[in-house]
């Protein structure tokens, strides 16, 4: 549940806004003709969005698209605000390089066809050369969901909550690496249509989470977009207390790592691991789920997940890439043990077009067969966060 209201990556958030803005034309072949200049790539005379994200300064409205099964389709809109343009802050580089990410700060909301809605605001800085990263955020959210259990039977629920998050981070030296800390405060009240089902307990109806996280990070990508080749690590060890603000104590692990590697000159092989613990004390909400395309959030939960999946993309144009993935995951812990856990399979295809020729990023959507529906969704950027 903190997962969906809280998840960010903000090197790929401070240029999704314009990308799904513009992403329908290019896409659906819009007349390049009647296209604004900034539009248009001088090399190939394509549709690309480079020179209007990297010279974009101020405001700009984002539009928000949601196909989150857990939650069904719907959307919103935020105002992005950027103190500086991308192209500015990172002069004389280019894909390859290590990007310094722009200064945000966004405010915004969204509503979706099964009633869920939500509100926040939040803050993303650097500080002396990307050496030091803050983000903020402060939220409202009001959600139907499901918890399904040990017996995996869909019970309906409503859960208000409000939450903050602050995060601060450090690089060391002039290295791919991160350290850093991030504290998170969630104040929720839960009501069940149909009464509490086991096994919760009634105090998880009323739950505060106060919770301080130890953060590692490693970052080798060729592109902070959409990779070709380099490896993404990050580990948080983290723990609830009264003193933080938490209805009770309880820790957490979560570990993830993604990694590209070219096979050739079109073909991108990526690999990705997820693993997350959760202690007793954690609430329903706030337990570990199999994070995949095709399977809903929060749809197989326990006390810990594991996950693997590998993607394929085949550049078969300048322009455009096939995609292919396939991913399994555990959810086990308290229900069953690992060996004993079923597992869950999701698999699907894409496609991509290369929105922004100058900073390697591709957008598209995906179409991922689960263990119980087909999932429809929009990627800007990668799909692995």
């Amino acid at each position: 549940m903190a997962a969906i209201f809280l998840r960010s990556q903000t090197h790929v958030a401070s240029v999704r806004g314009a990308c799904l803005l513009l992403c329908t034309l290019a896409l659906h072949g819009g007349a390049l003709a009647e296209l604004p200049e900034r539009f248009v790539d001088p090399d190939d005379g394509a549709f690309d969005l480079s020179r209007h994200l990297l010279d974009h300064s101020g405001f700009l409205p984002v539009p928000i698209l949601i196909t989150e099964p857990a939650l069904g389709y719907g959307g919103g809109v935020a105002a992005v605000y950027f103190d500086e343009a991308l192209g500015a802050k990172n002069a004389g580089r280019d894909a390859s390089d290590r990007l310094d990410p722009p200064n945000i700060s966004a405010l915004g909301g969204f509503k979706t066809e099964n009633g869920s809605w939500g509100v926040g605001a939040g803050l993303f800085r650097t500080w002396d050369g990307d050496r030091w990263r803050y983000l903020g955020g402060l939220g409202k959210v009001d959600l139907n969901l499901d918890f399904y259990g040990p017996l995996g039977r869909p019970n309906s629920y409503s859960l208000r909550g409000l939450g903050l998050v602050q995060q601060l981070s450090m690089r060391l030296a002039d290295s791919d690496w991160m350290v850093g800390g991030r504290y998170v405060y969630l104040s929720t009240e839960t009501d069940f249509l149909q009464g509490l089902p086991p096994p919760l307990r009634p105090p998880e109806l009323a739950f505060d989470i106060g919770k301080l996280g130890l953060l590692v990070n490693y970052d080798s990508r060729d592109n902070i977009f959409t990779p070709a080749r380099g490896t993404f690590f990050e580990l948080e060890l983290a723990a609830a207390r009264n003193w933080l603000g938490s209805s009770e104590d309880f820790e957490g692990i979560a570990a993830r790592a993604f990694n590209y590697t070219p096979l050739g000159d079109s073909v991108v092989l990526g690999l990705r691991g997820d693993f997350q613990y959760a202690t007793e004390g954690t609430p329903f909400f706030g337990l570990p789920y199999v994070q995949l395309r095709g399977i809903p959030a929060l749809r197989y939960q326990d006390r810990q997940t594991a996950v693997v999946e590998t993607e394929l993309r085949w550049n078969f144009t300048a322009r455009w890439s096939a995609v292919g993935f396939v991913g399994a995951g555990r959810a086990f812990g308290r229900s069953a043990d690992f060996a004993d856990a079923d597992t869950v399979v999701s698999r699907g295809l894409g496609i991509r077009y290369l929105l922004a020729r100058r900073l390697g990023l591709y957008g598209g959507f995906d179409v991922a067969h689960g263990p119980e529906e087909d999932v429809f969704y929009i990627q800007v950027g990668s799909a692995w966060r």
